[in-house]
């Protein structure tokens, strides 16, 4: 019966991850209420411009964690104050085999302005959020990966990034 129904957003077509969605990305429609995920997005204005950090097919109901965003990144850290940083690894081939969902420790490489500092684990168990180029963009050298931290441990990170080589642990 229409009555038990609510109007949601479905992806229009299939979708890849990295997507910024637009317009003619998703469209409405009814499913019934008592079988939709929680953070089924209504409003498309929530949508546009947002970054898919997963695939979706066709038909499919967009949820809020399912593009870039404070509550993805909440729930992939286990931290309401989780934040997205965009890391680049000093070994592209490393991006390569990274997928969406893996768990890592961020690493960072020996210091290179001849100090002698060693690598030192920066974060442990991040959340791998997005990987862009992972559908099949190969051969690319300015890979940036998106890992989900809670806000401390992201701050470090980030800034560690601008001054020496990352890379990962694989749980």
């Amino acid at each position: 019966p229409a009555a038990g129904r609510t109007p949601v957003l479905v992806a229009a077509r299939e979708l890849a991850p990295g997507q910024v969605l637009g317009d003619d990305d998703v469209r409405p429609a009814a499913r019934e209420t008592a079988t939709l995920p929680a953070g089924a997005v209504r409003d498309a204005a929530r949508l546009r411009g947002a970054t898919l950090a997963a695939a979706l097919t066709e038909g499919e109901i967009i949820t809020d964690v399912r593009v870039l965003g404070p509550r993805l990144a909440a729930v992939a850290a286990h931290s309401p104050d989780a934040r997205i940083v965009p890391i680049r690894l000093a070994d592209n081939a490393v991006a390569e085999i990274l997928r969406t969902g893996d768990r890592v420790d961020l690493v960072a490489g020996e210091d290179s302005g001849g100090n002698g500092r060693p690598a030192r684990l920066l974060a442990a168990d991040a959340a791998v959020v997005l990987v862009p180029g992972a559908d099949g963009s190969r051969g690319r050298t300015d890979r940036v990966v998106l890992v989900a931290l809670d806000s401390r441990r992201a701050t470090q990170v980030a800034a560690a990034s601008l001054r020496t080589a990352l890379t990962v642990v694989f749980h």
